[in-house]
């Protein structure tokens, strides 16, 4: 198979990890200065929080799957 069989494992396992560092670093470090008038300085502490659980949970049974 091209690819290998457990591609679809290891793209959740990379989107999902993706998903989570990135709101997590959204959190820990806001950006320093906004780049455009219609973005928000810091991230939305709920929304954010969800999304990183989600691509926790999204790593972690791509993680146990492979």
């Amino acid at each position: 198979m091209f690819l290998g069989e457990d591609i679809l494992a290891w793209l959740v396992l990379a989107f999902g990890g993706a998903m989570f560092v990135g709101n997590v670093l959204a959190l820990v470090r806001p950006p320093q200065r906004q780049a455009d008038t219609g973005e928000l300085a810091v991230a939305p502490k709920t929304r954010t929080i969800i999304m990183a659980i989600v691509g926790l949970v999204a790593a972690l049974w791509a993680l146990v799957s492979l």
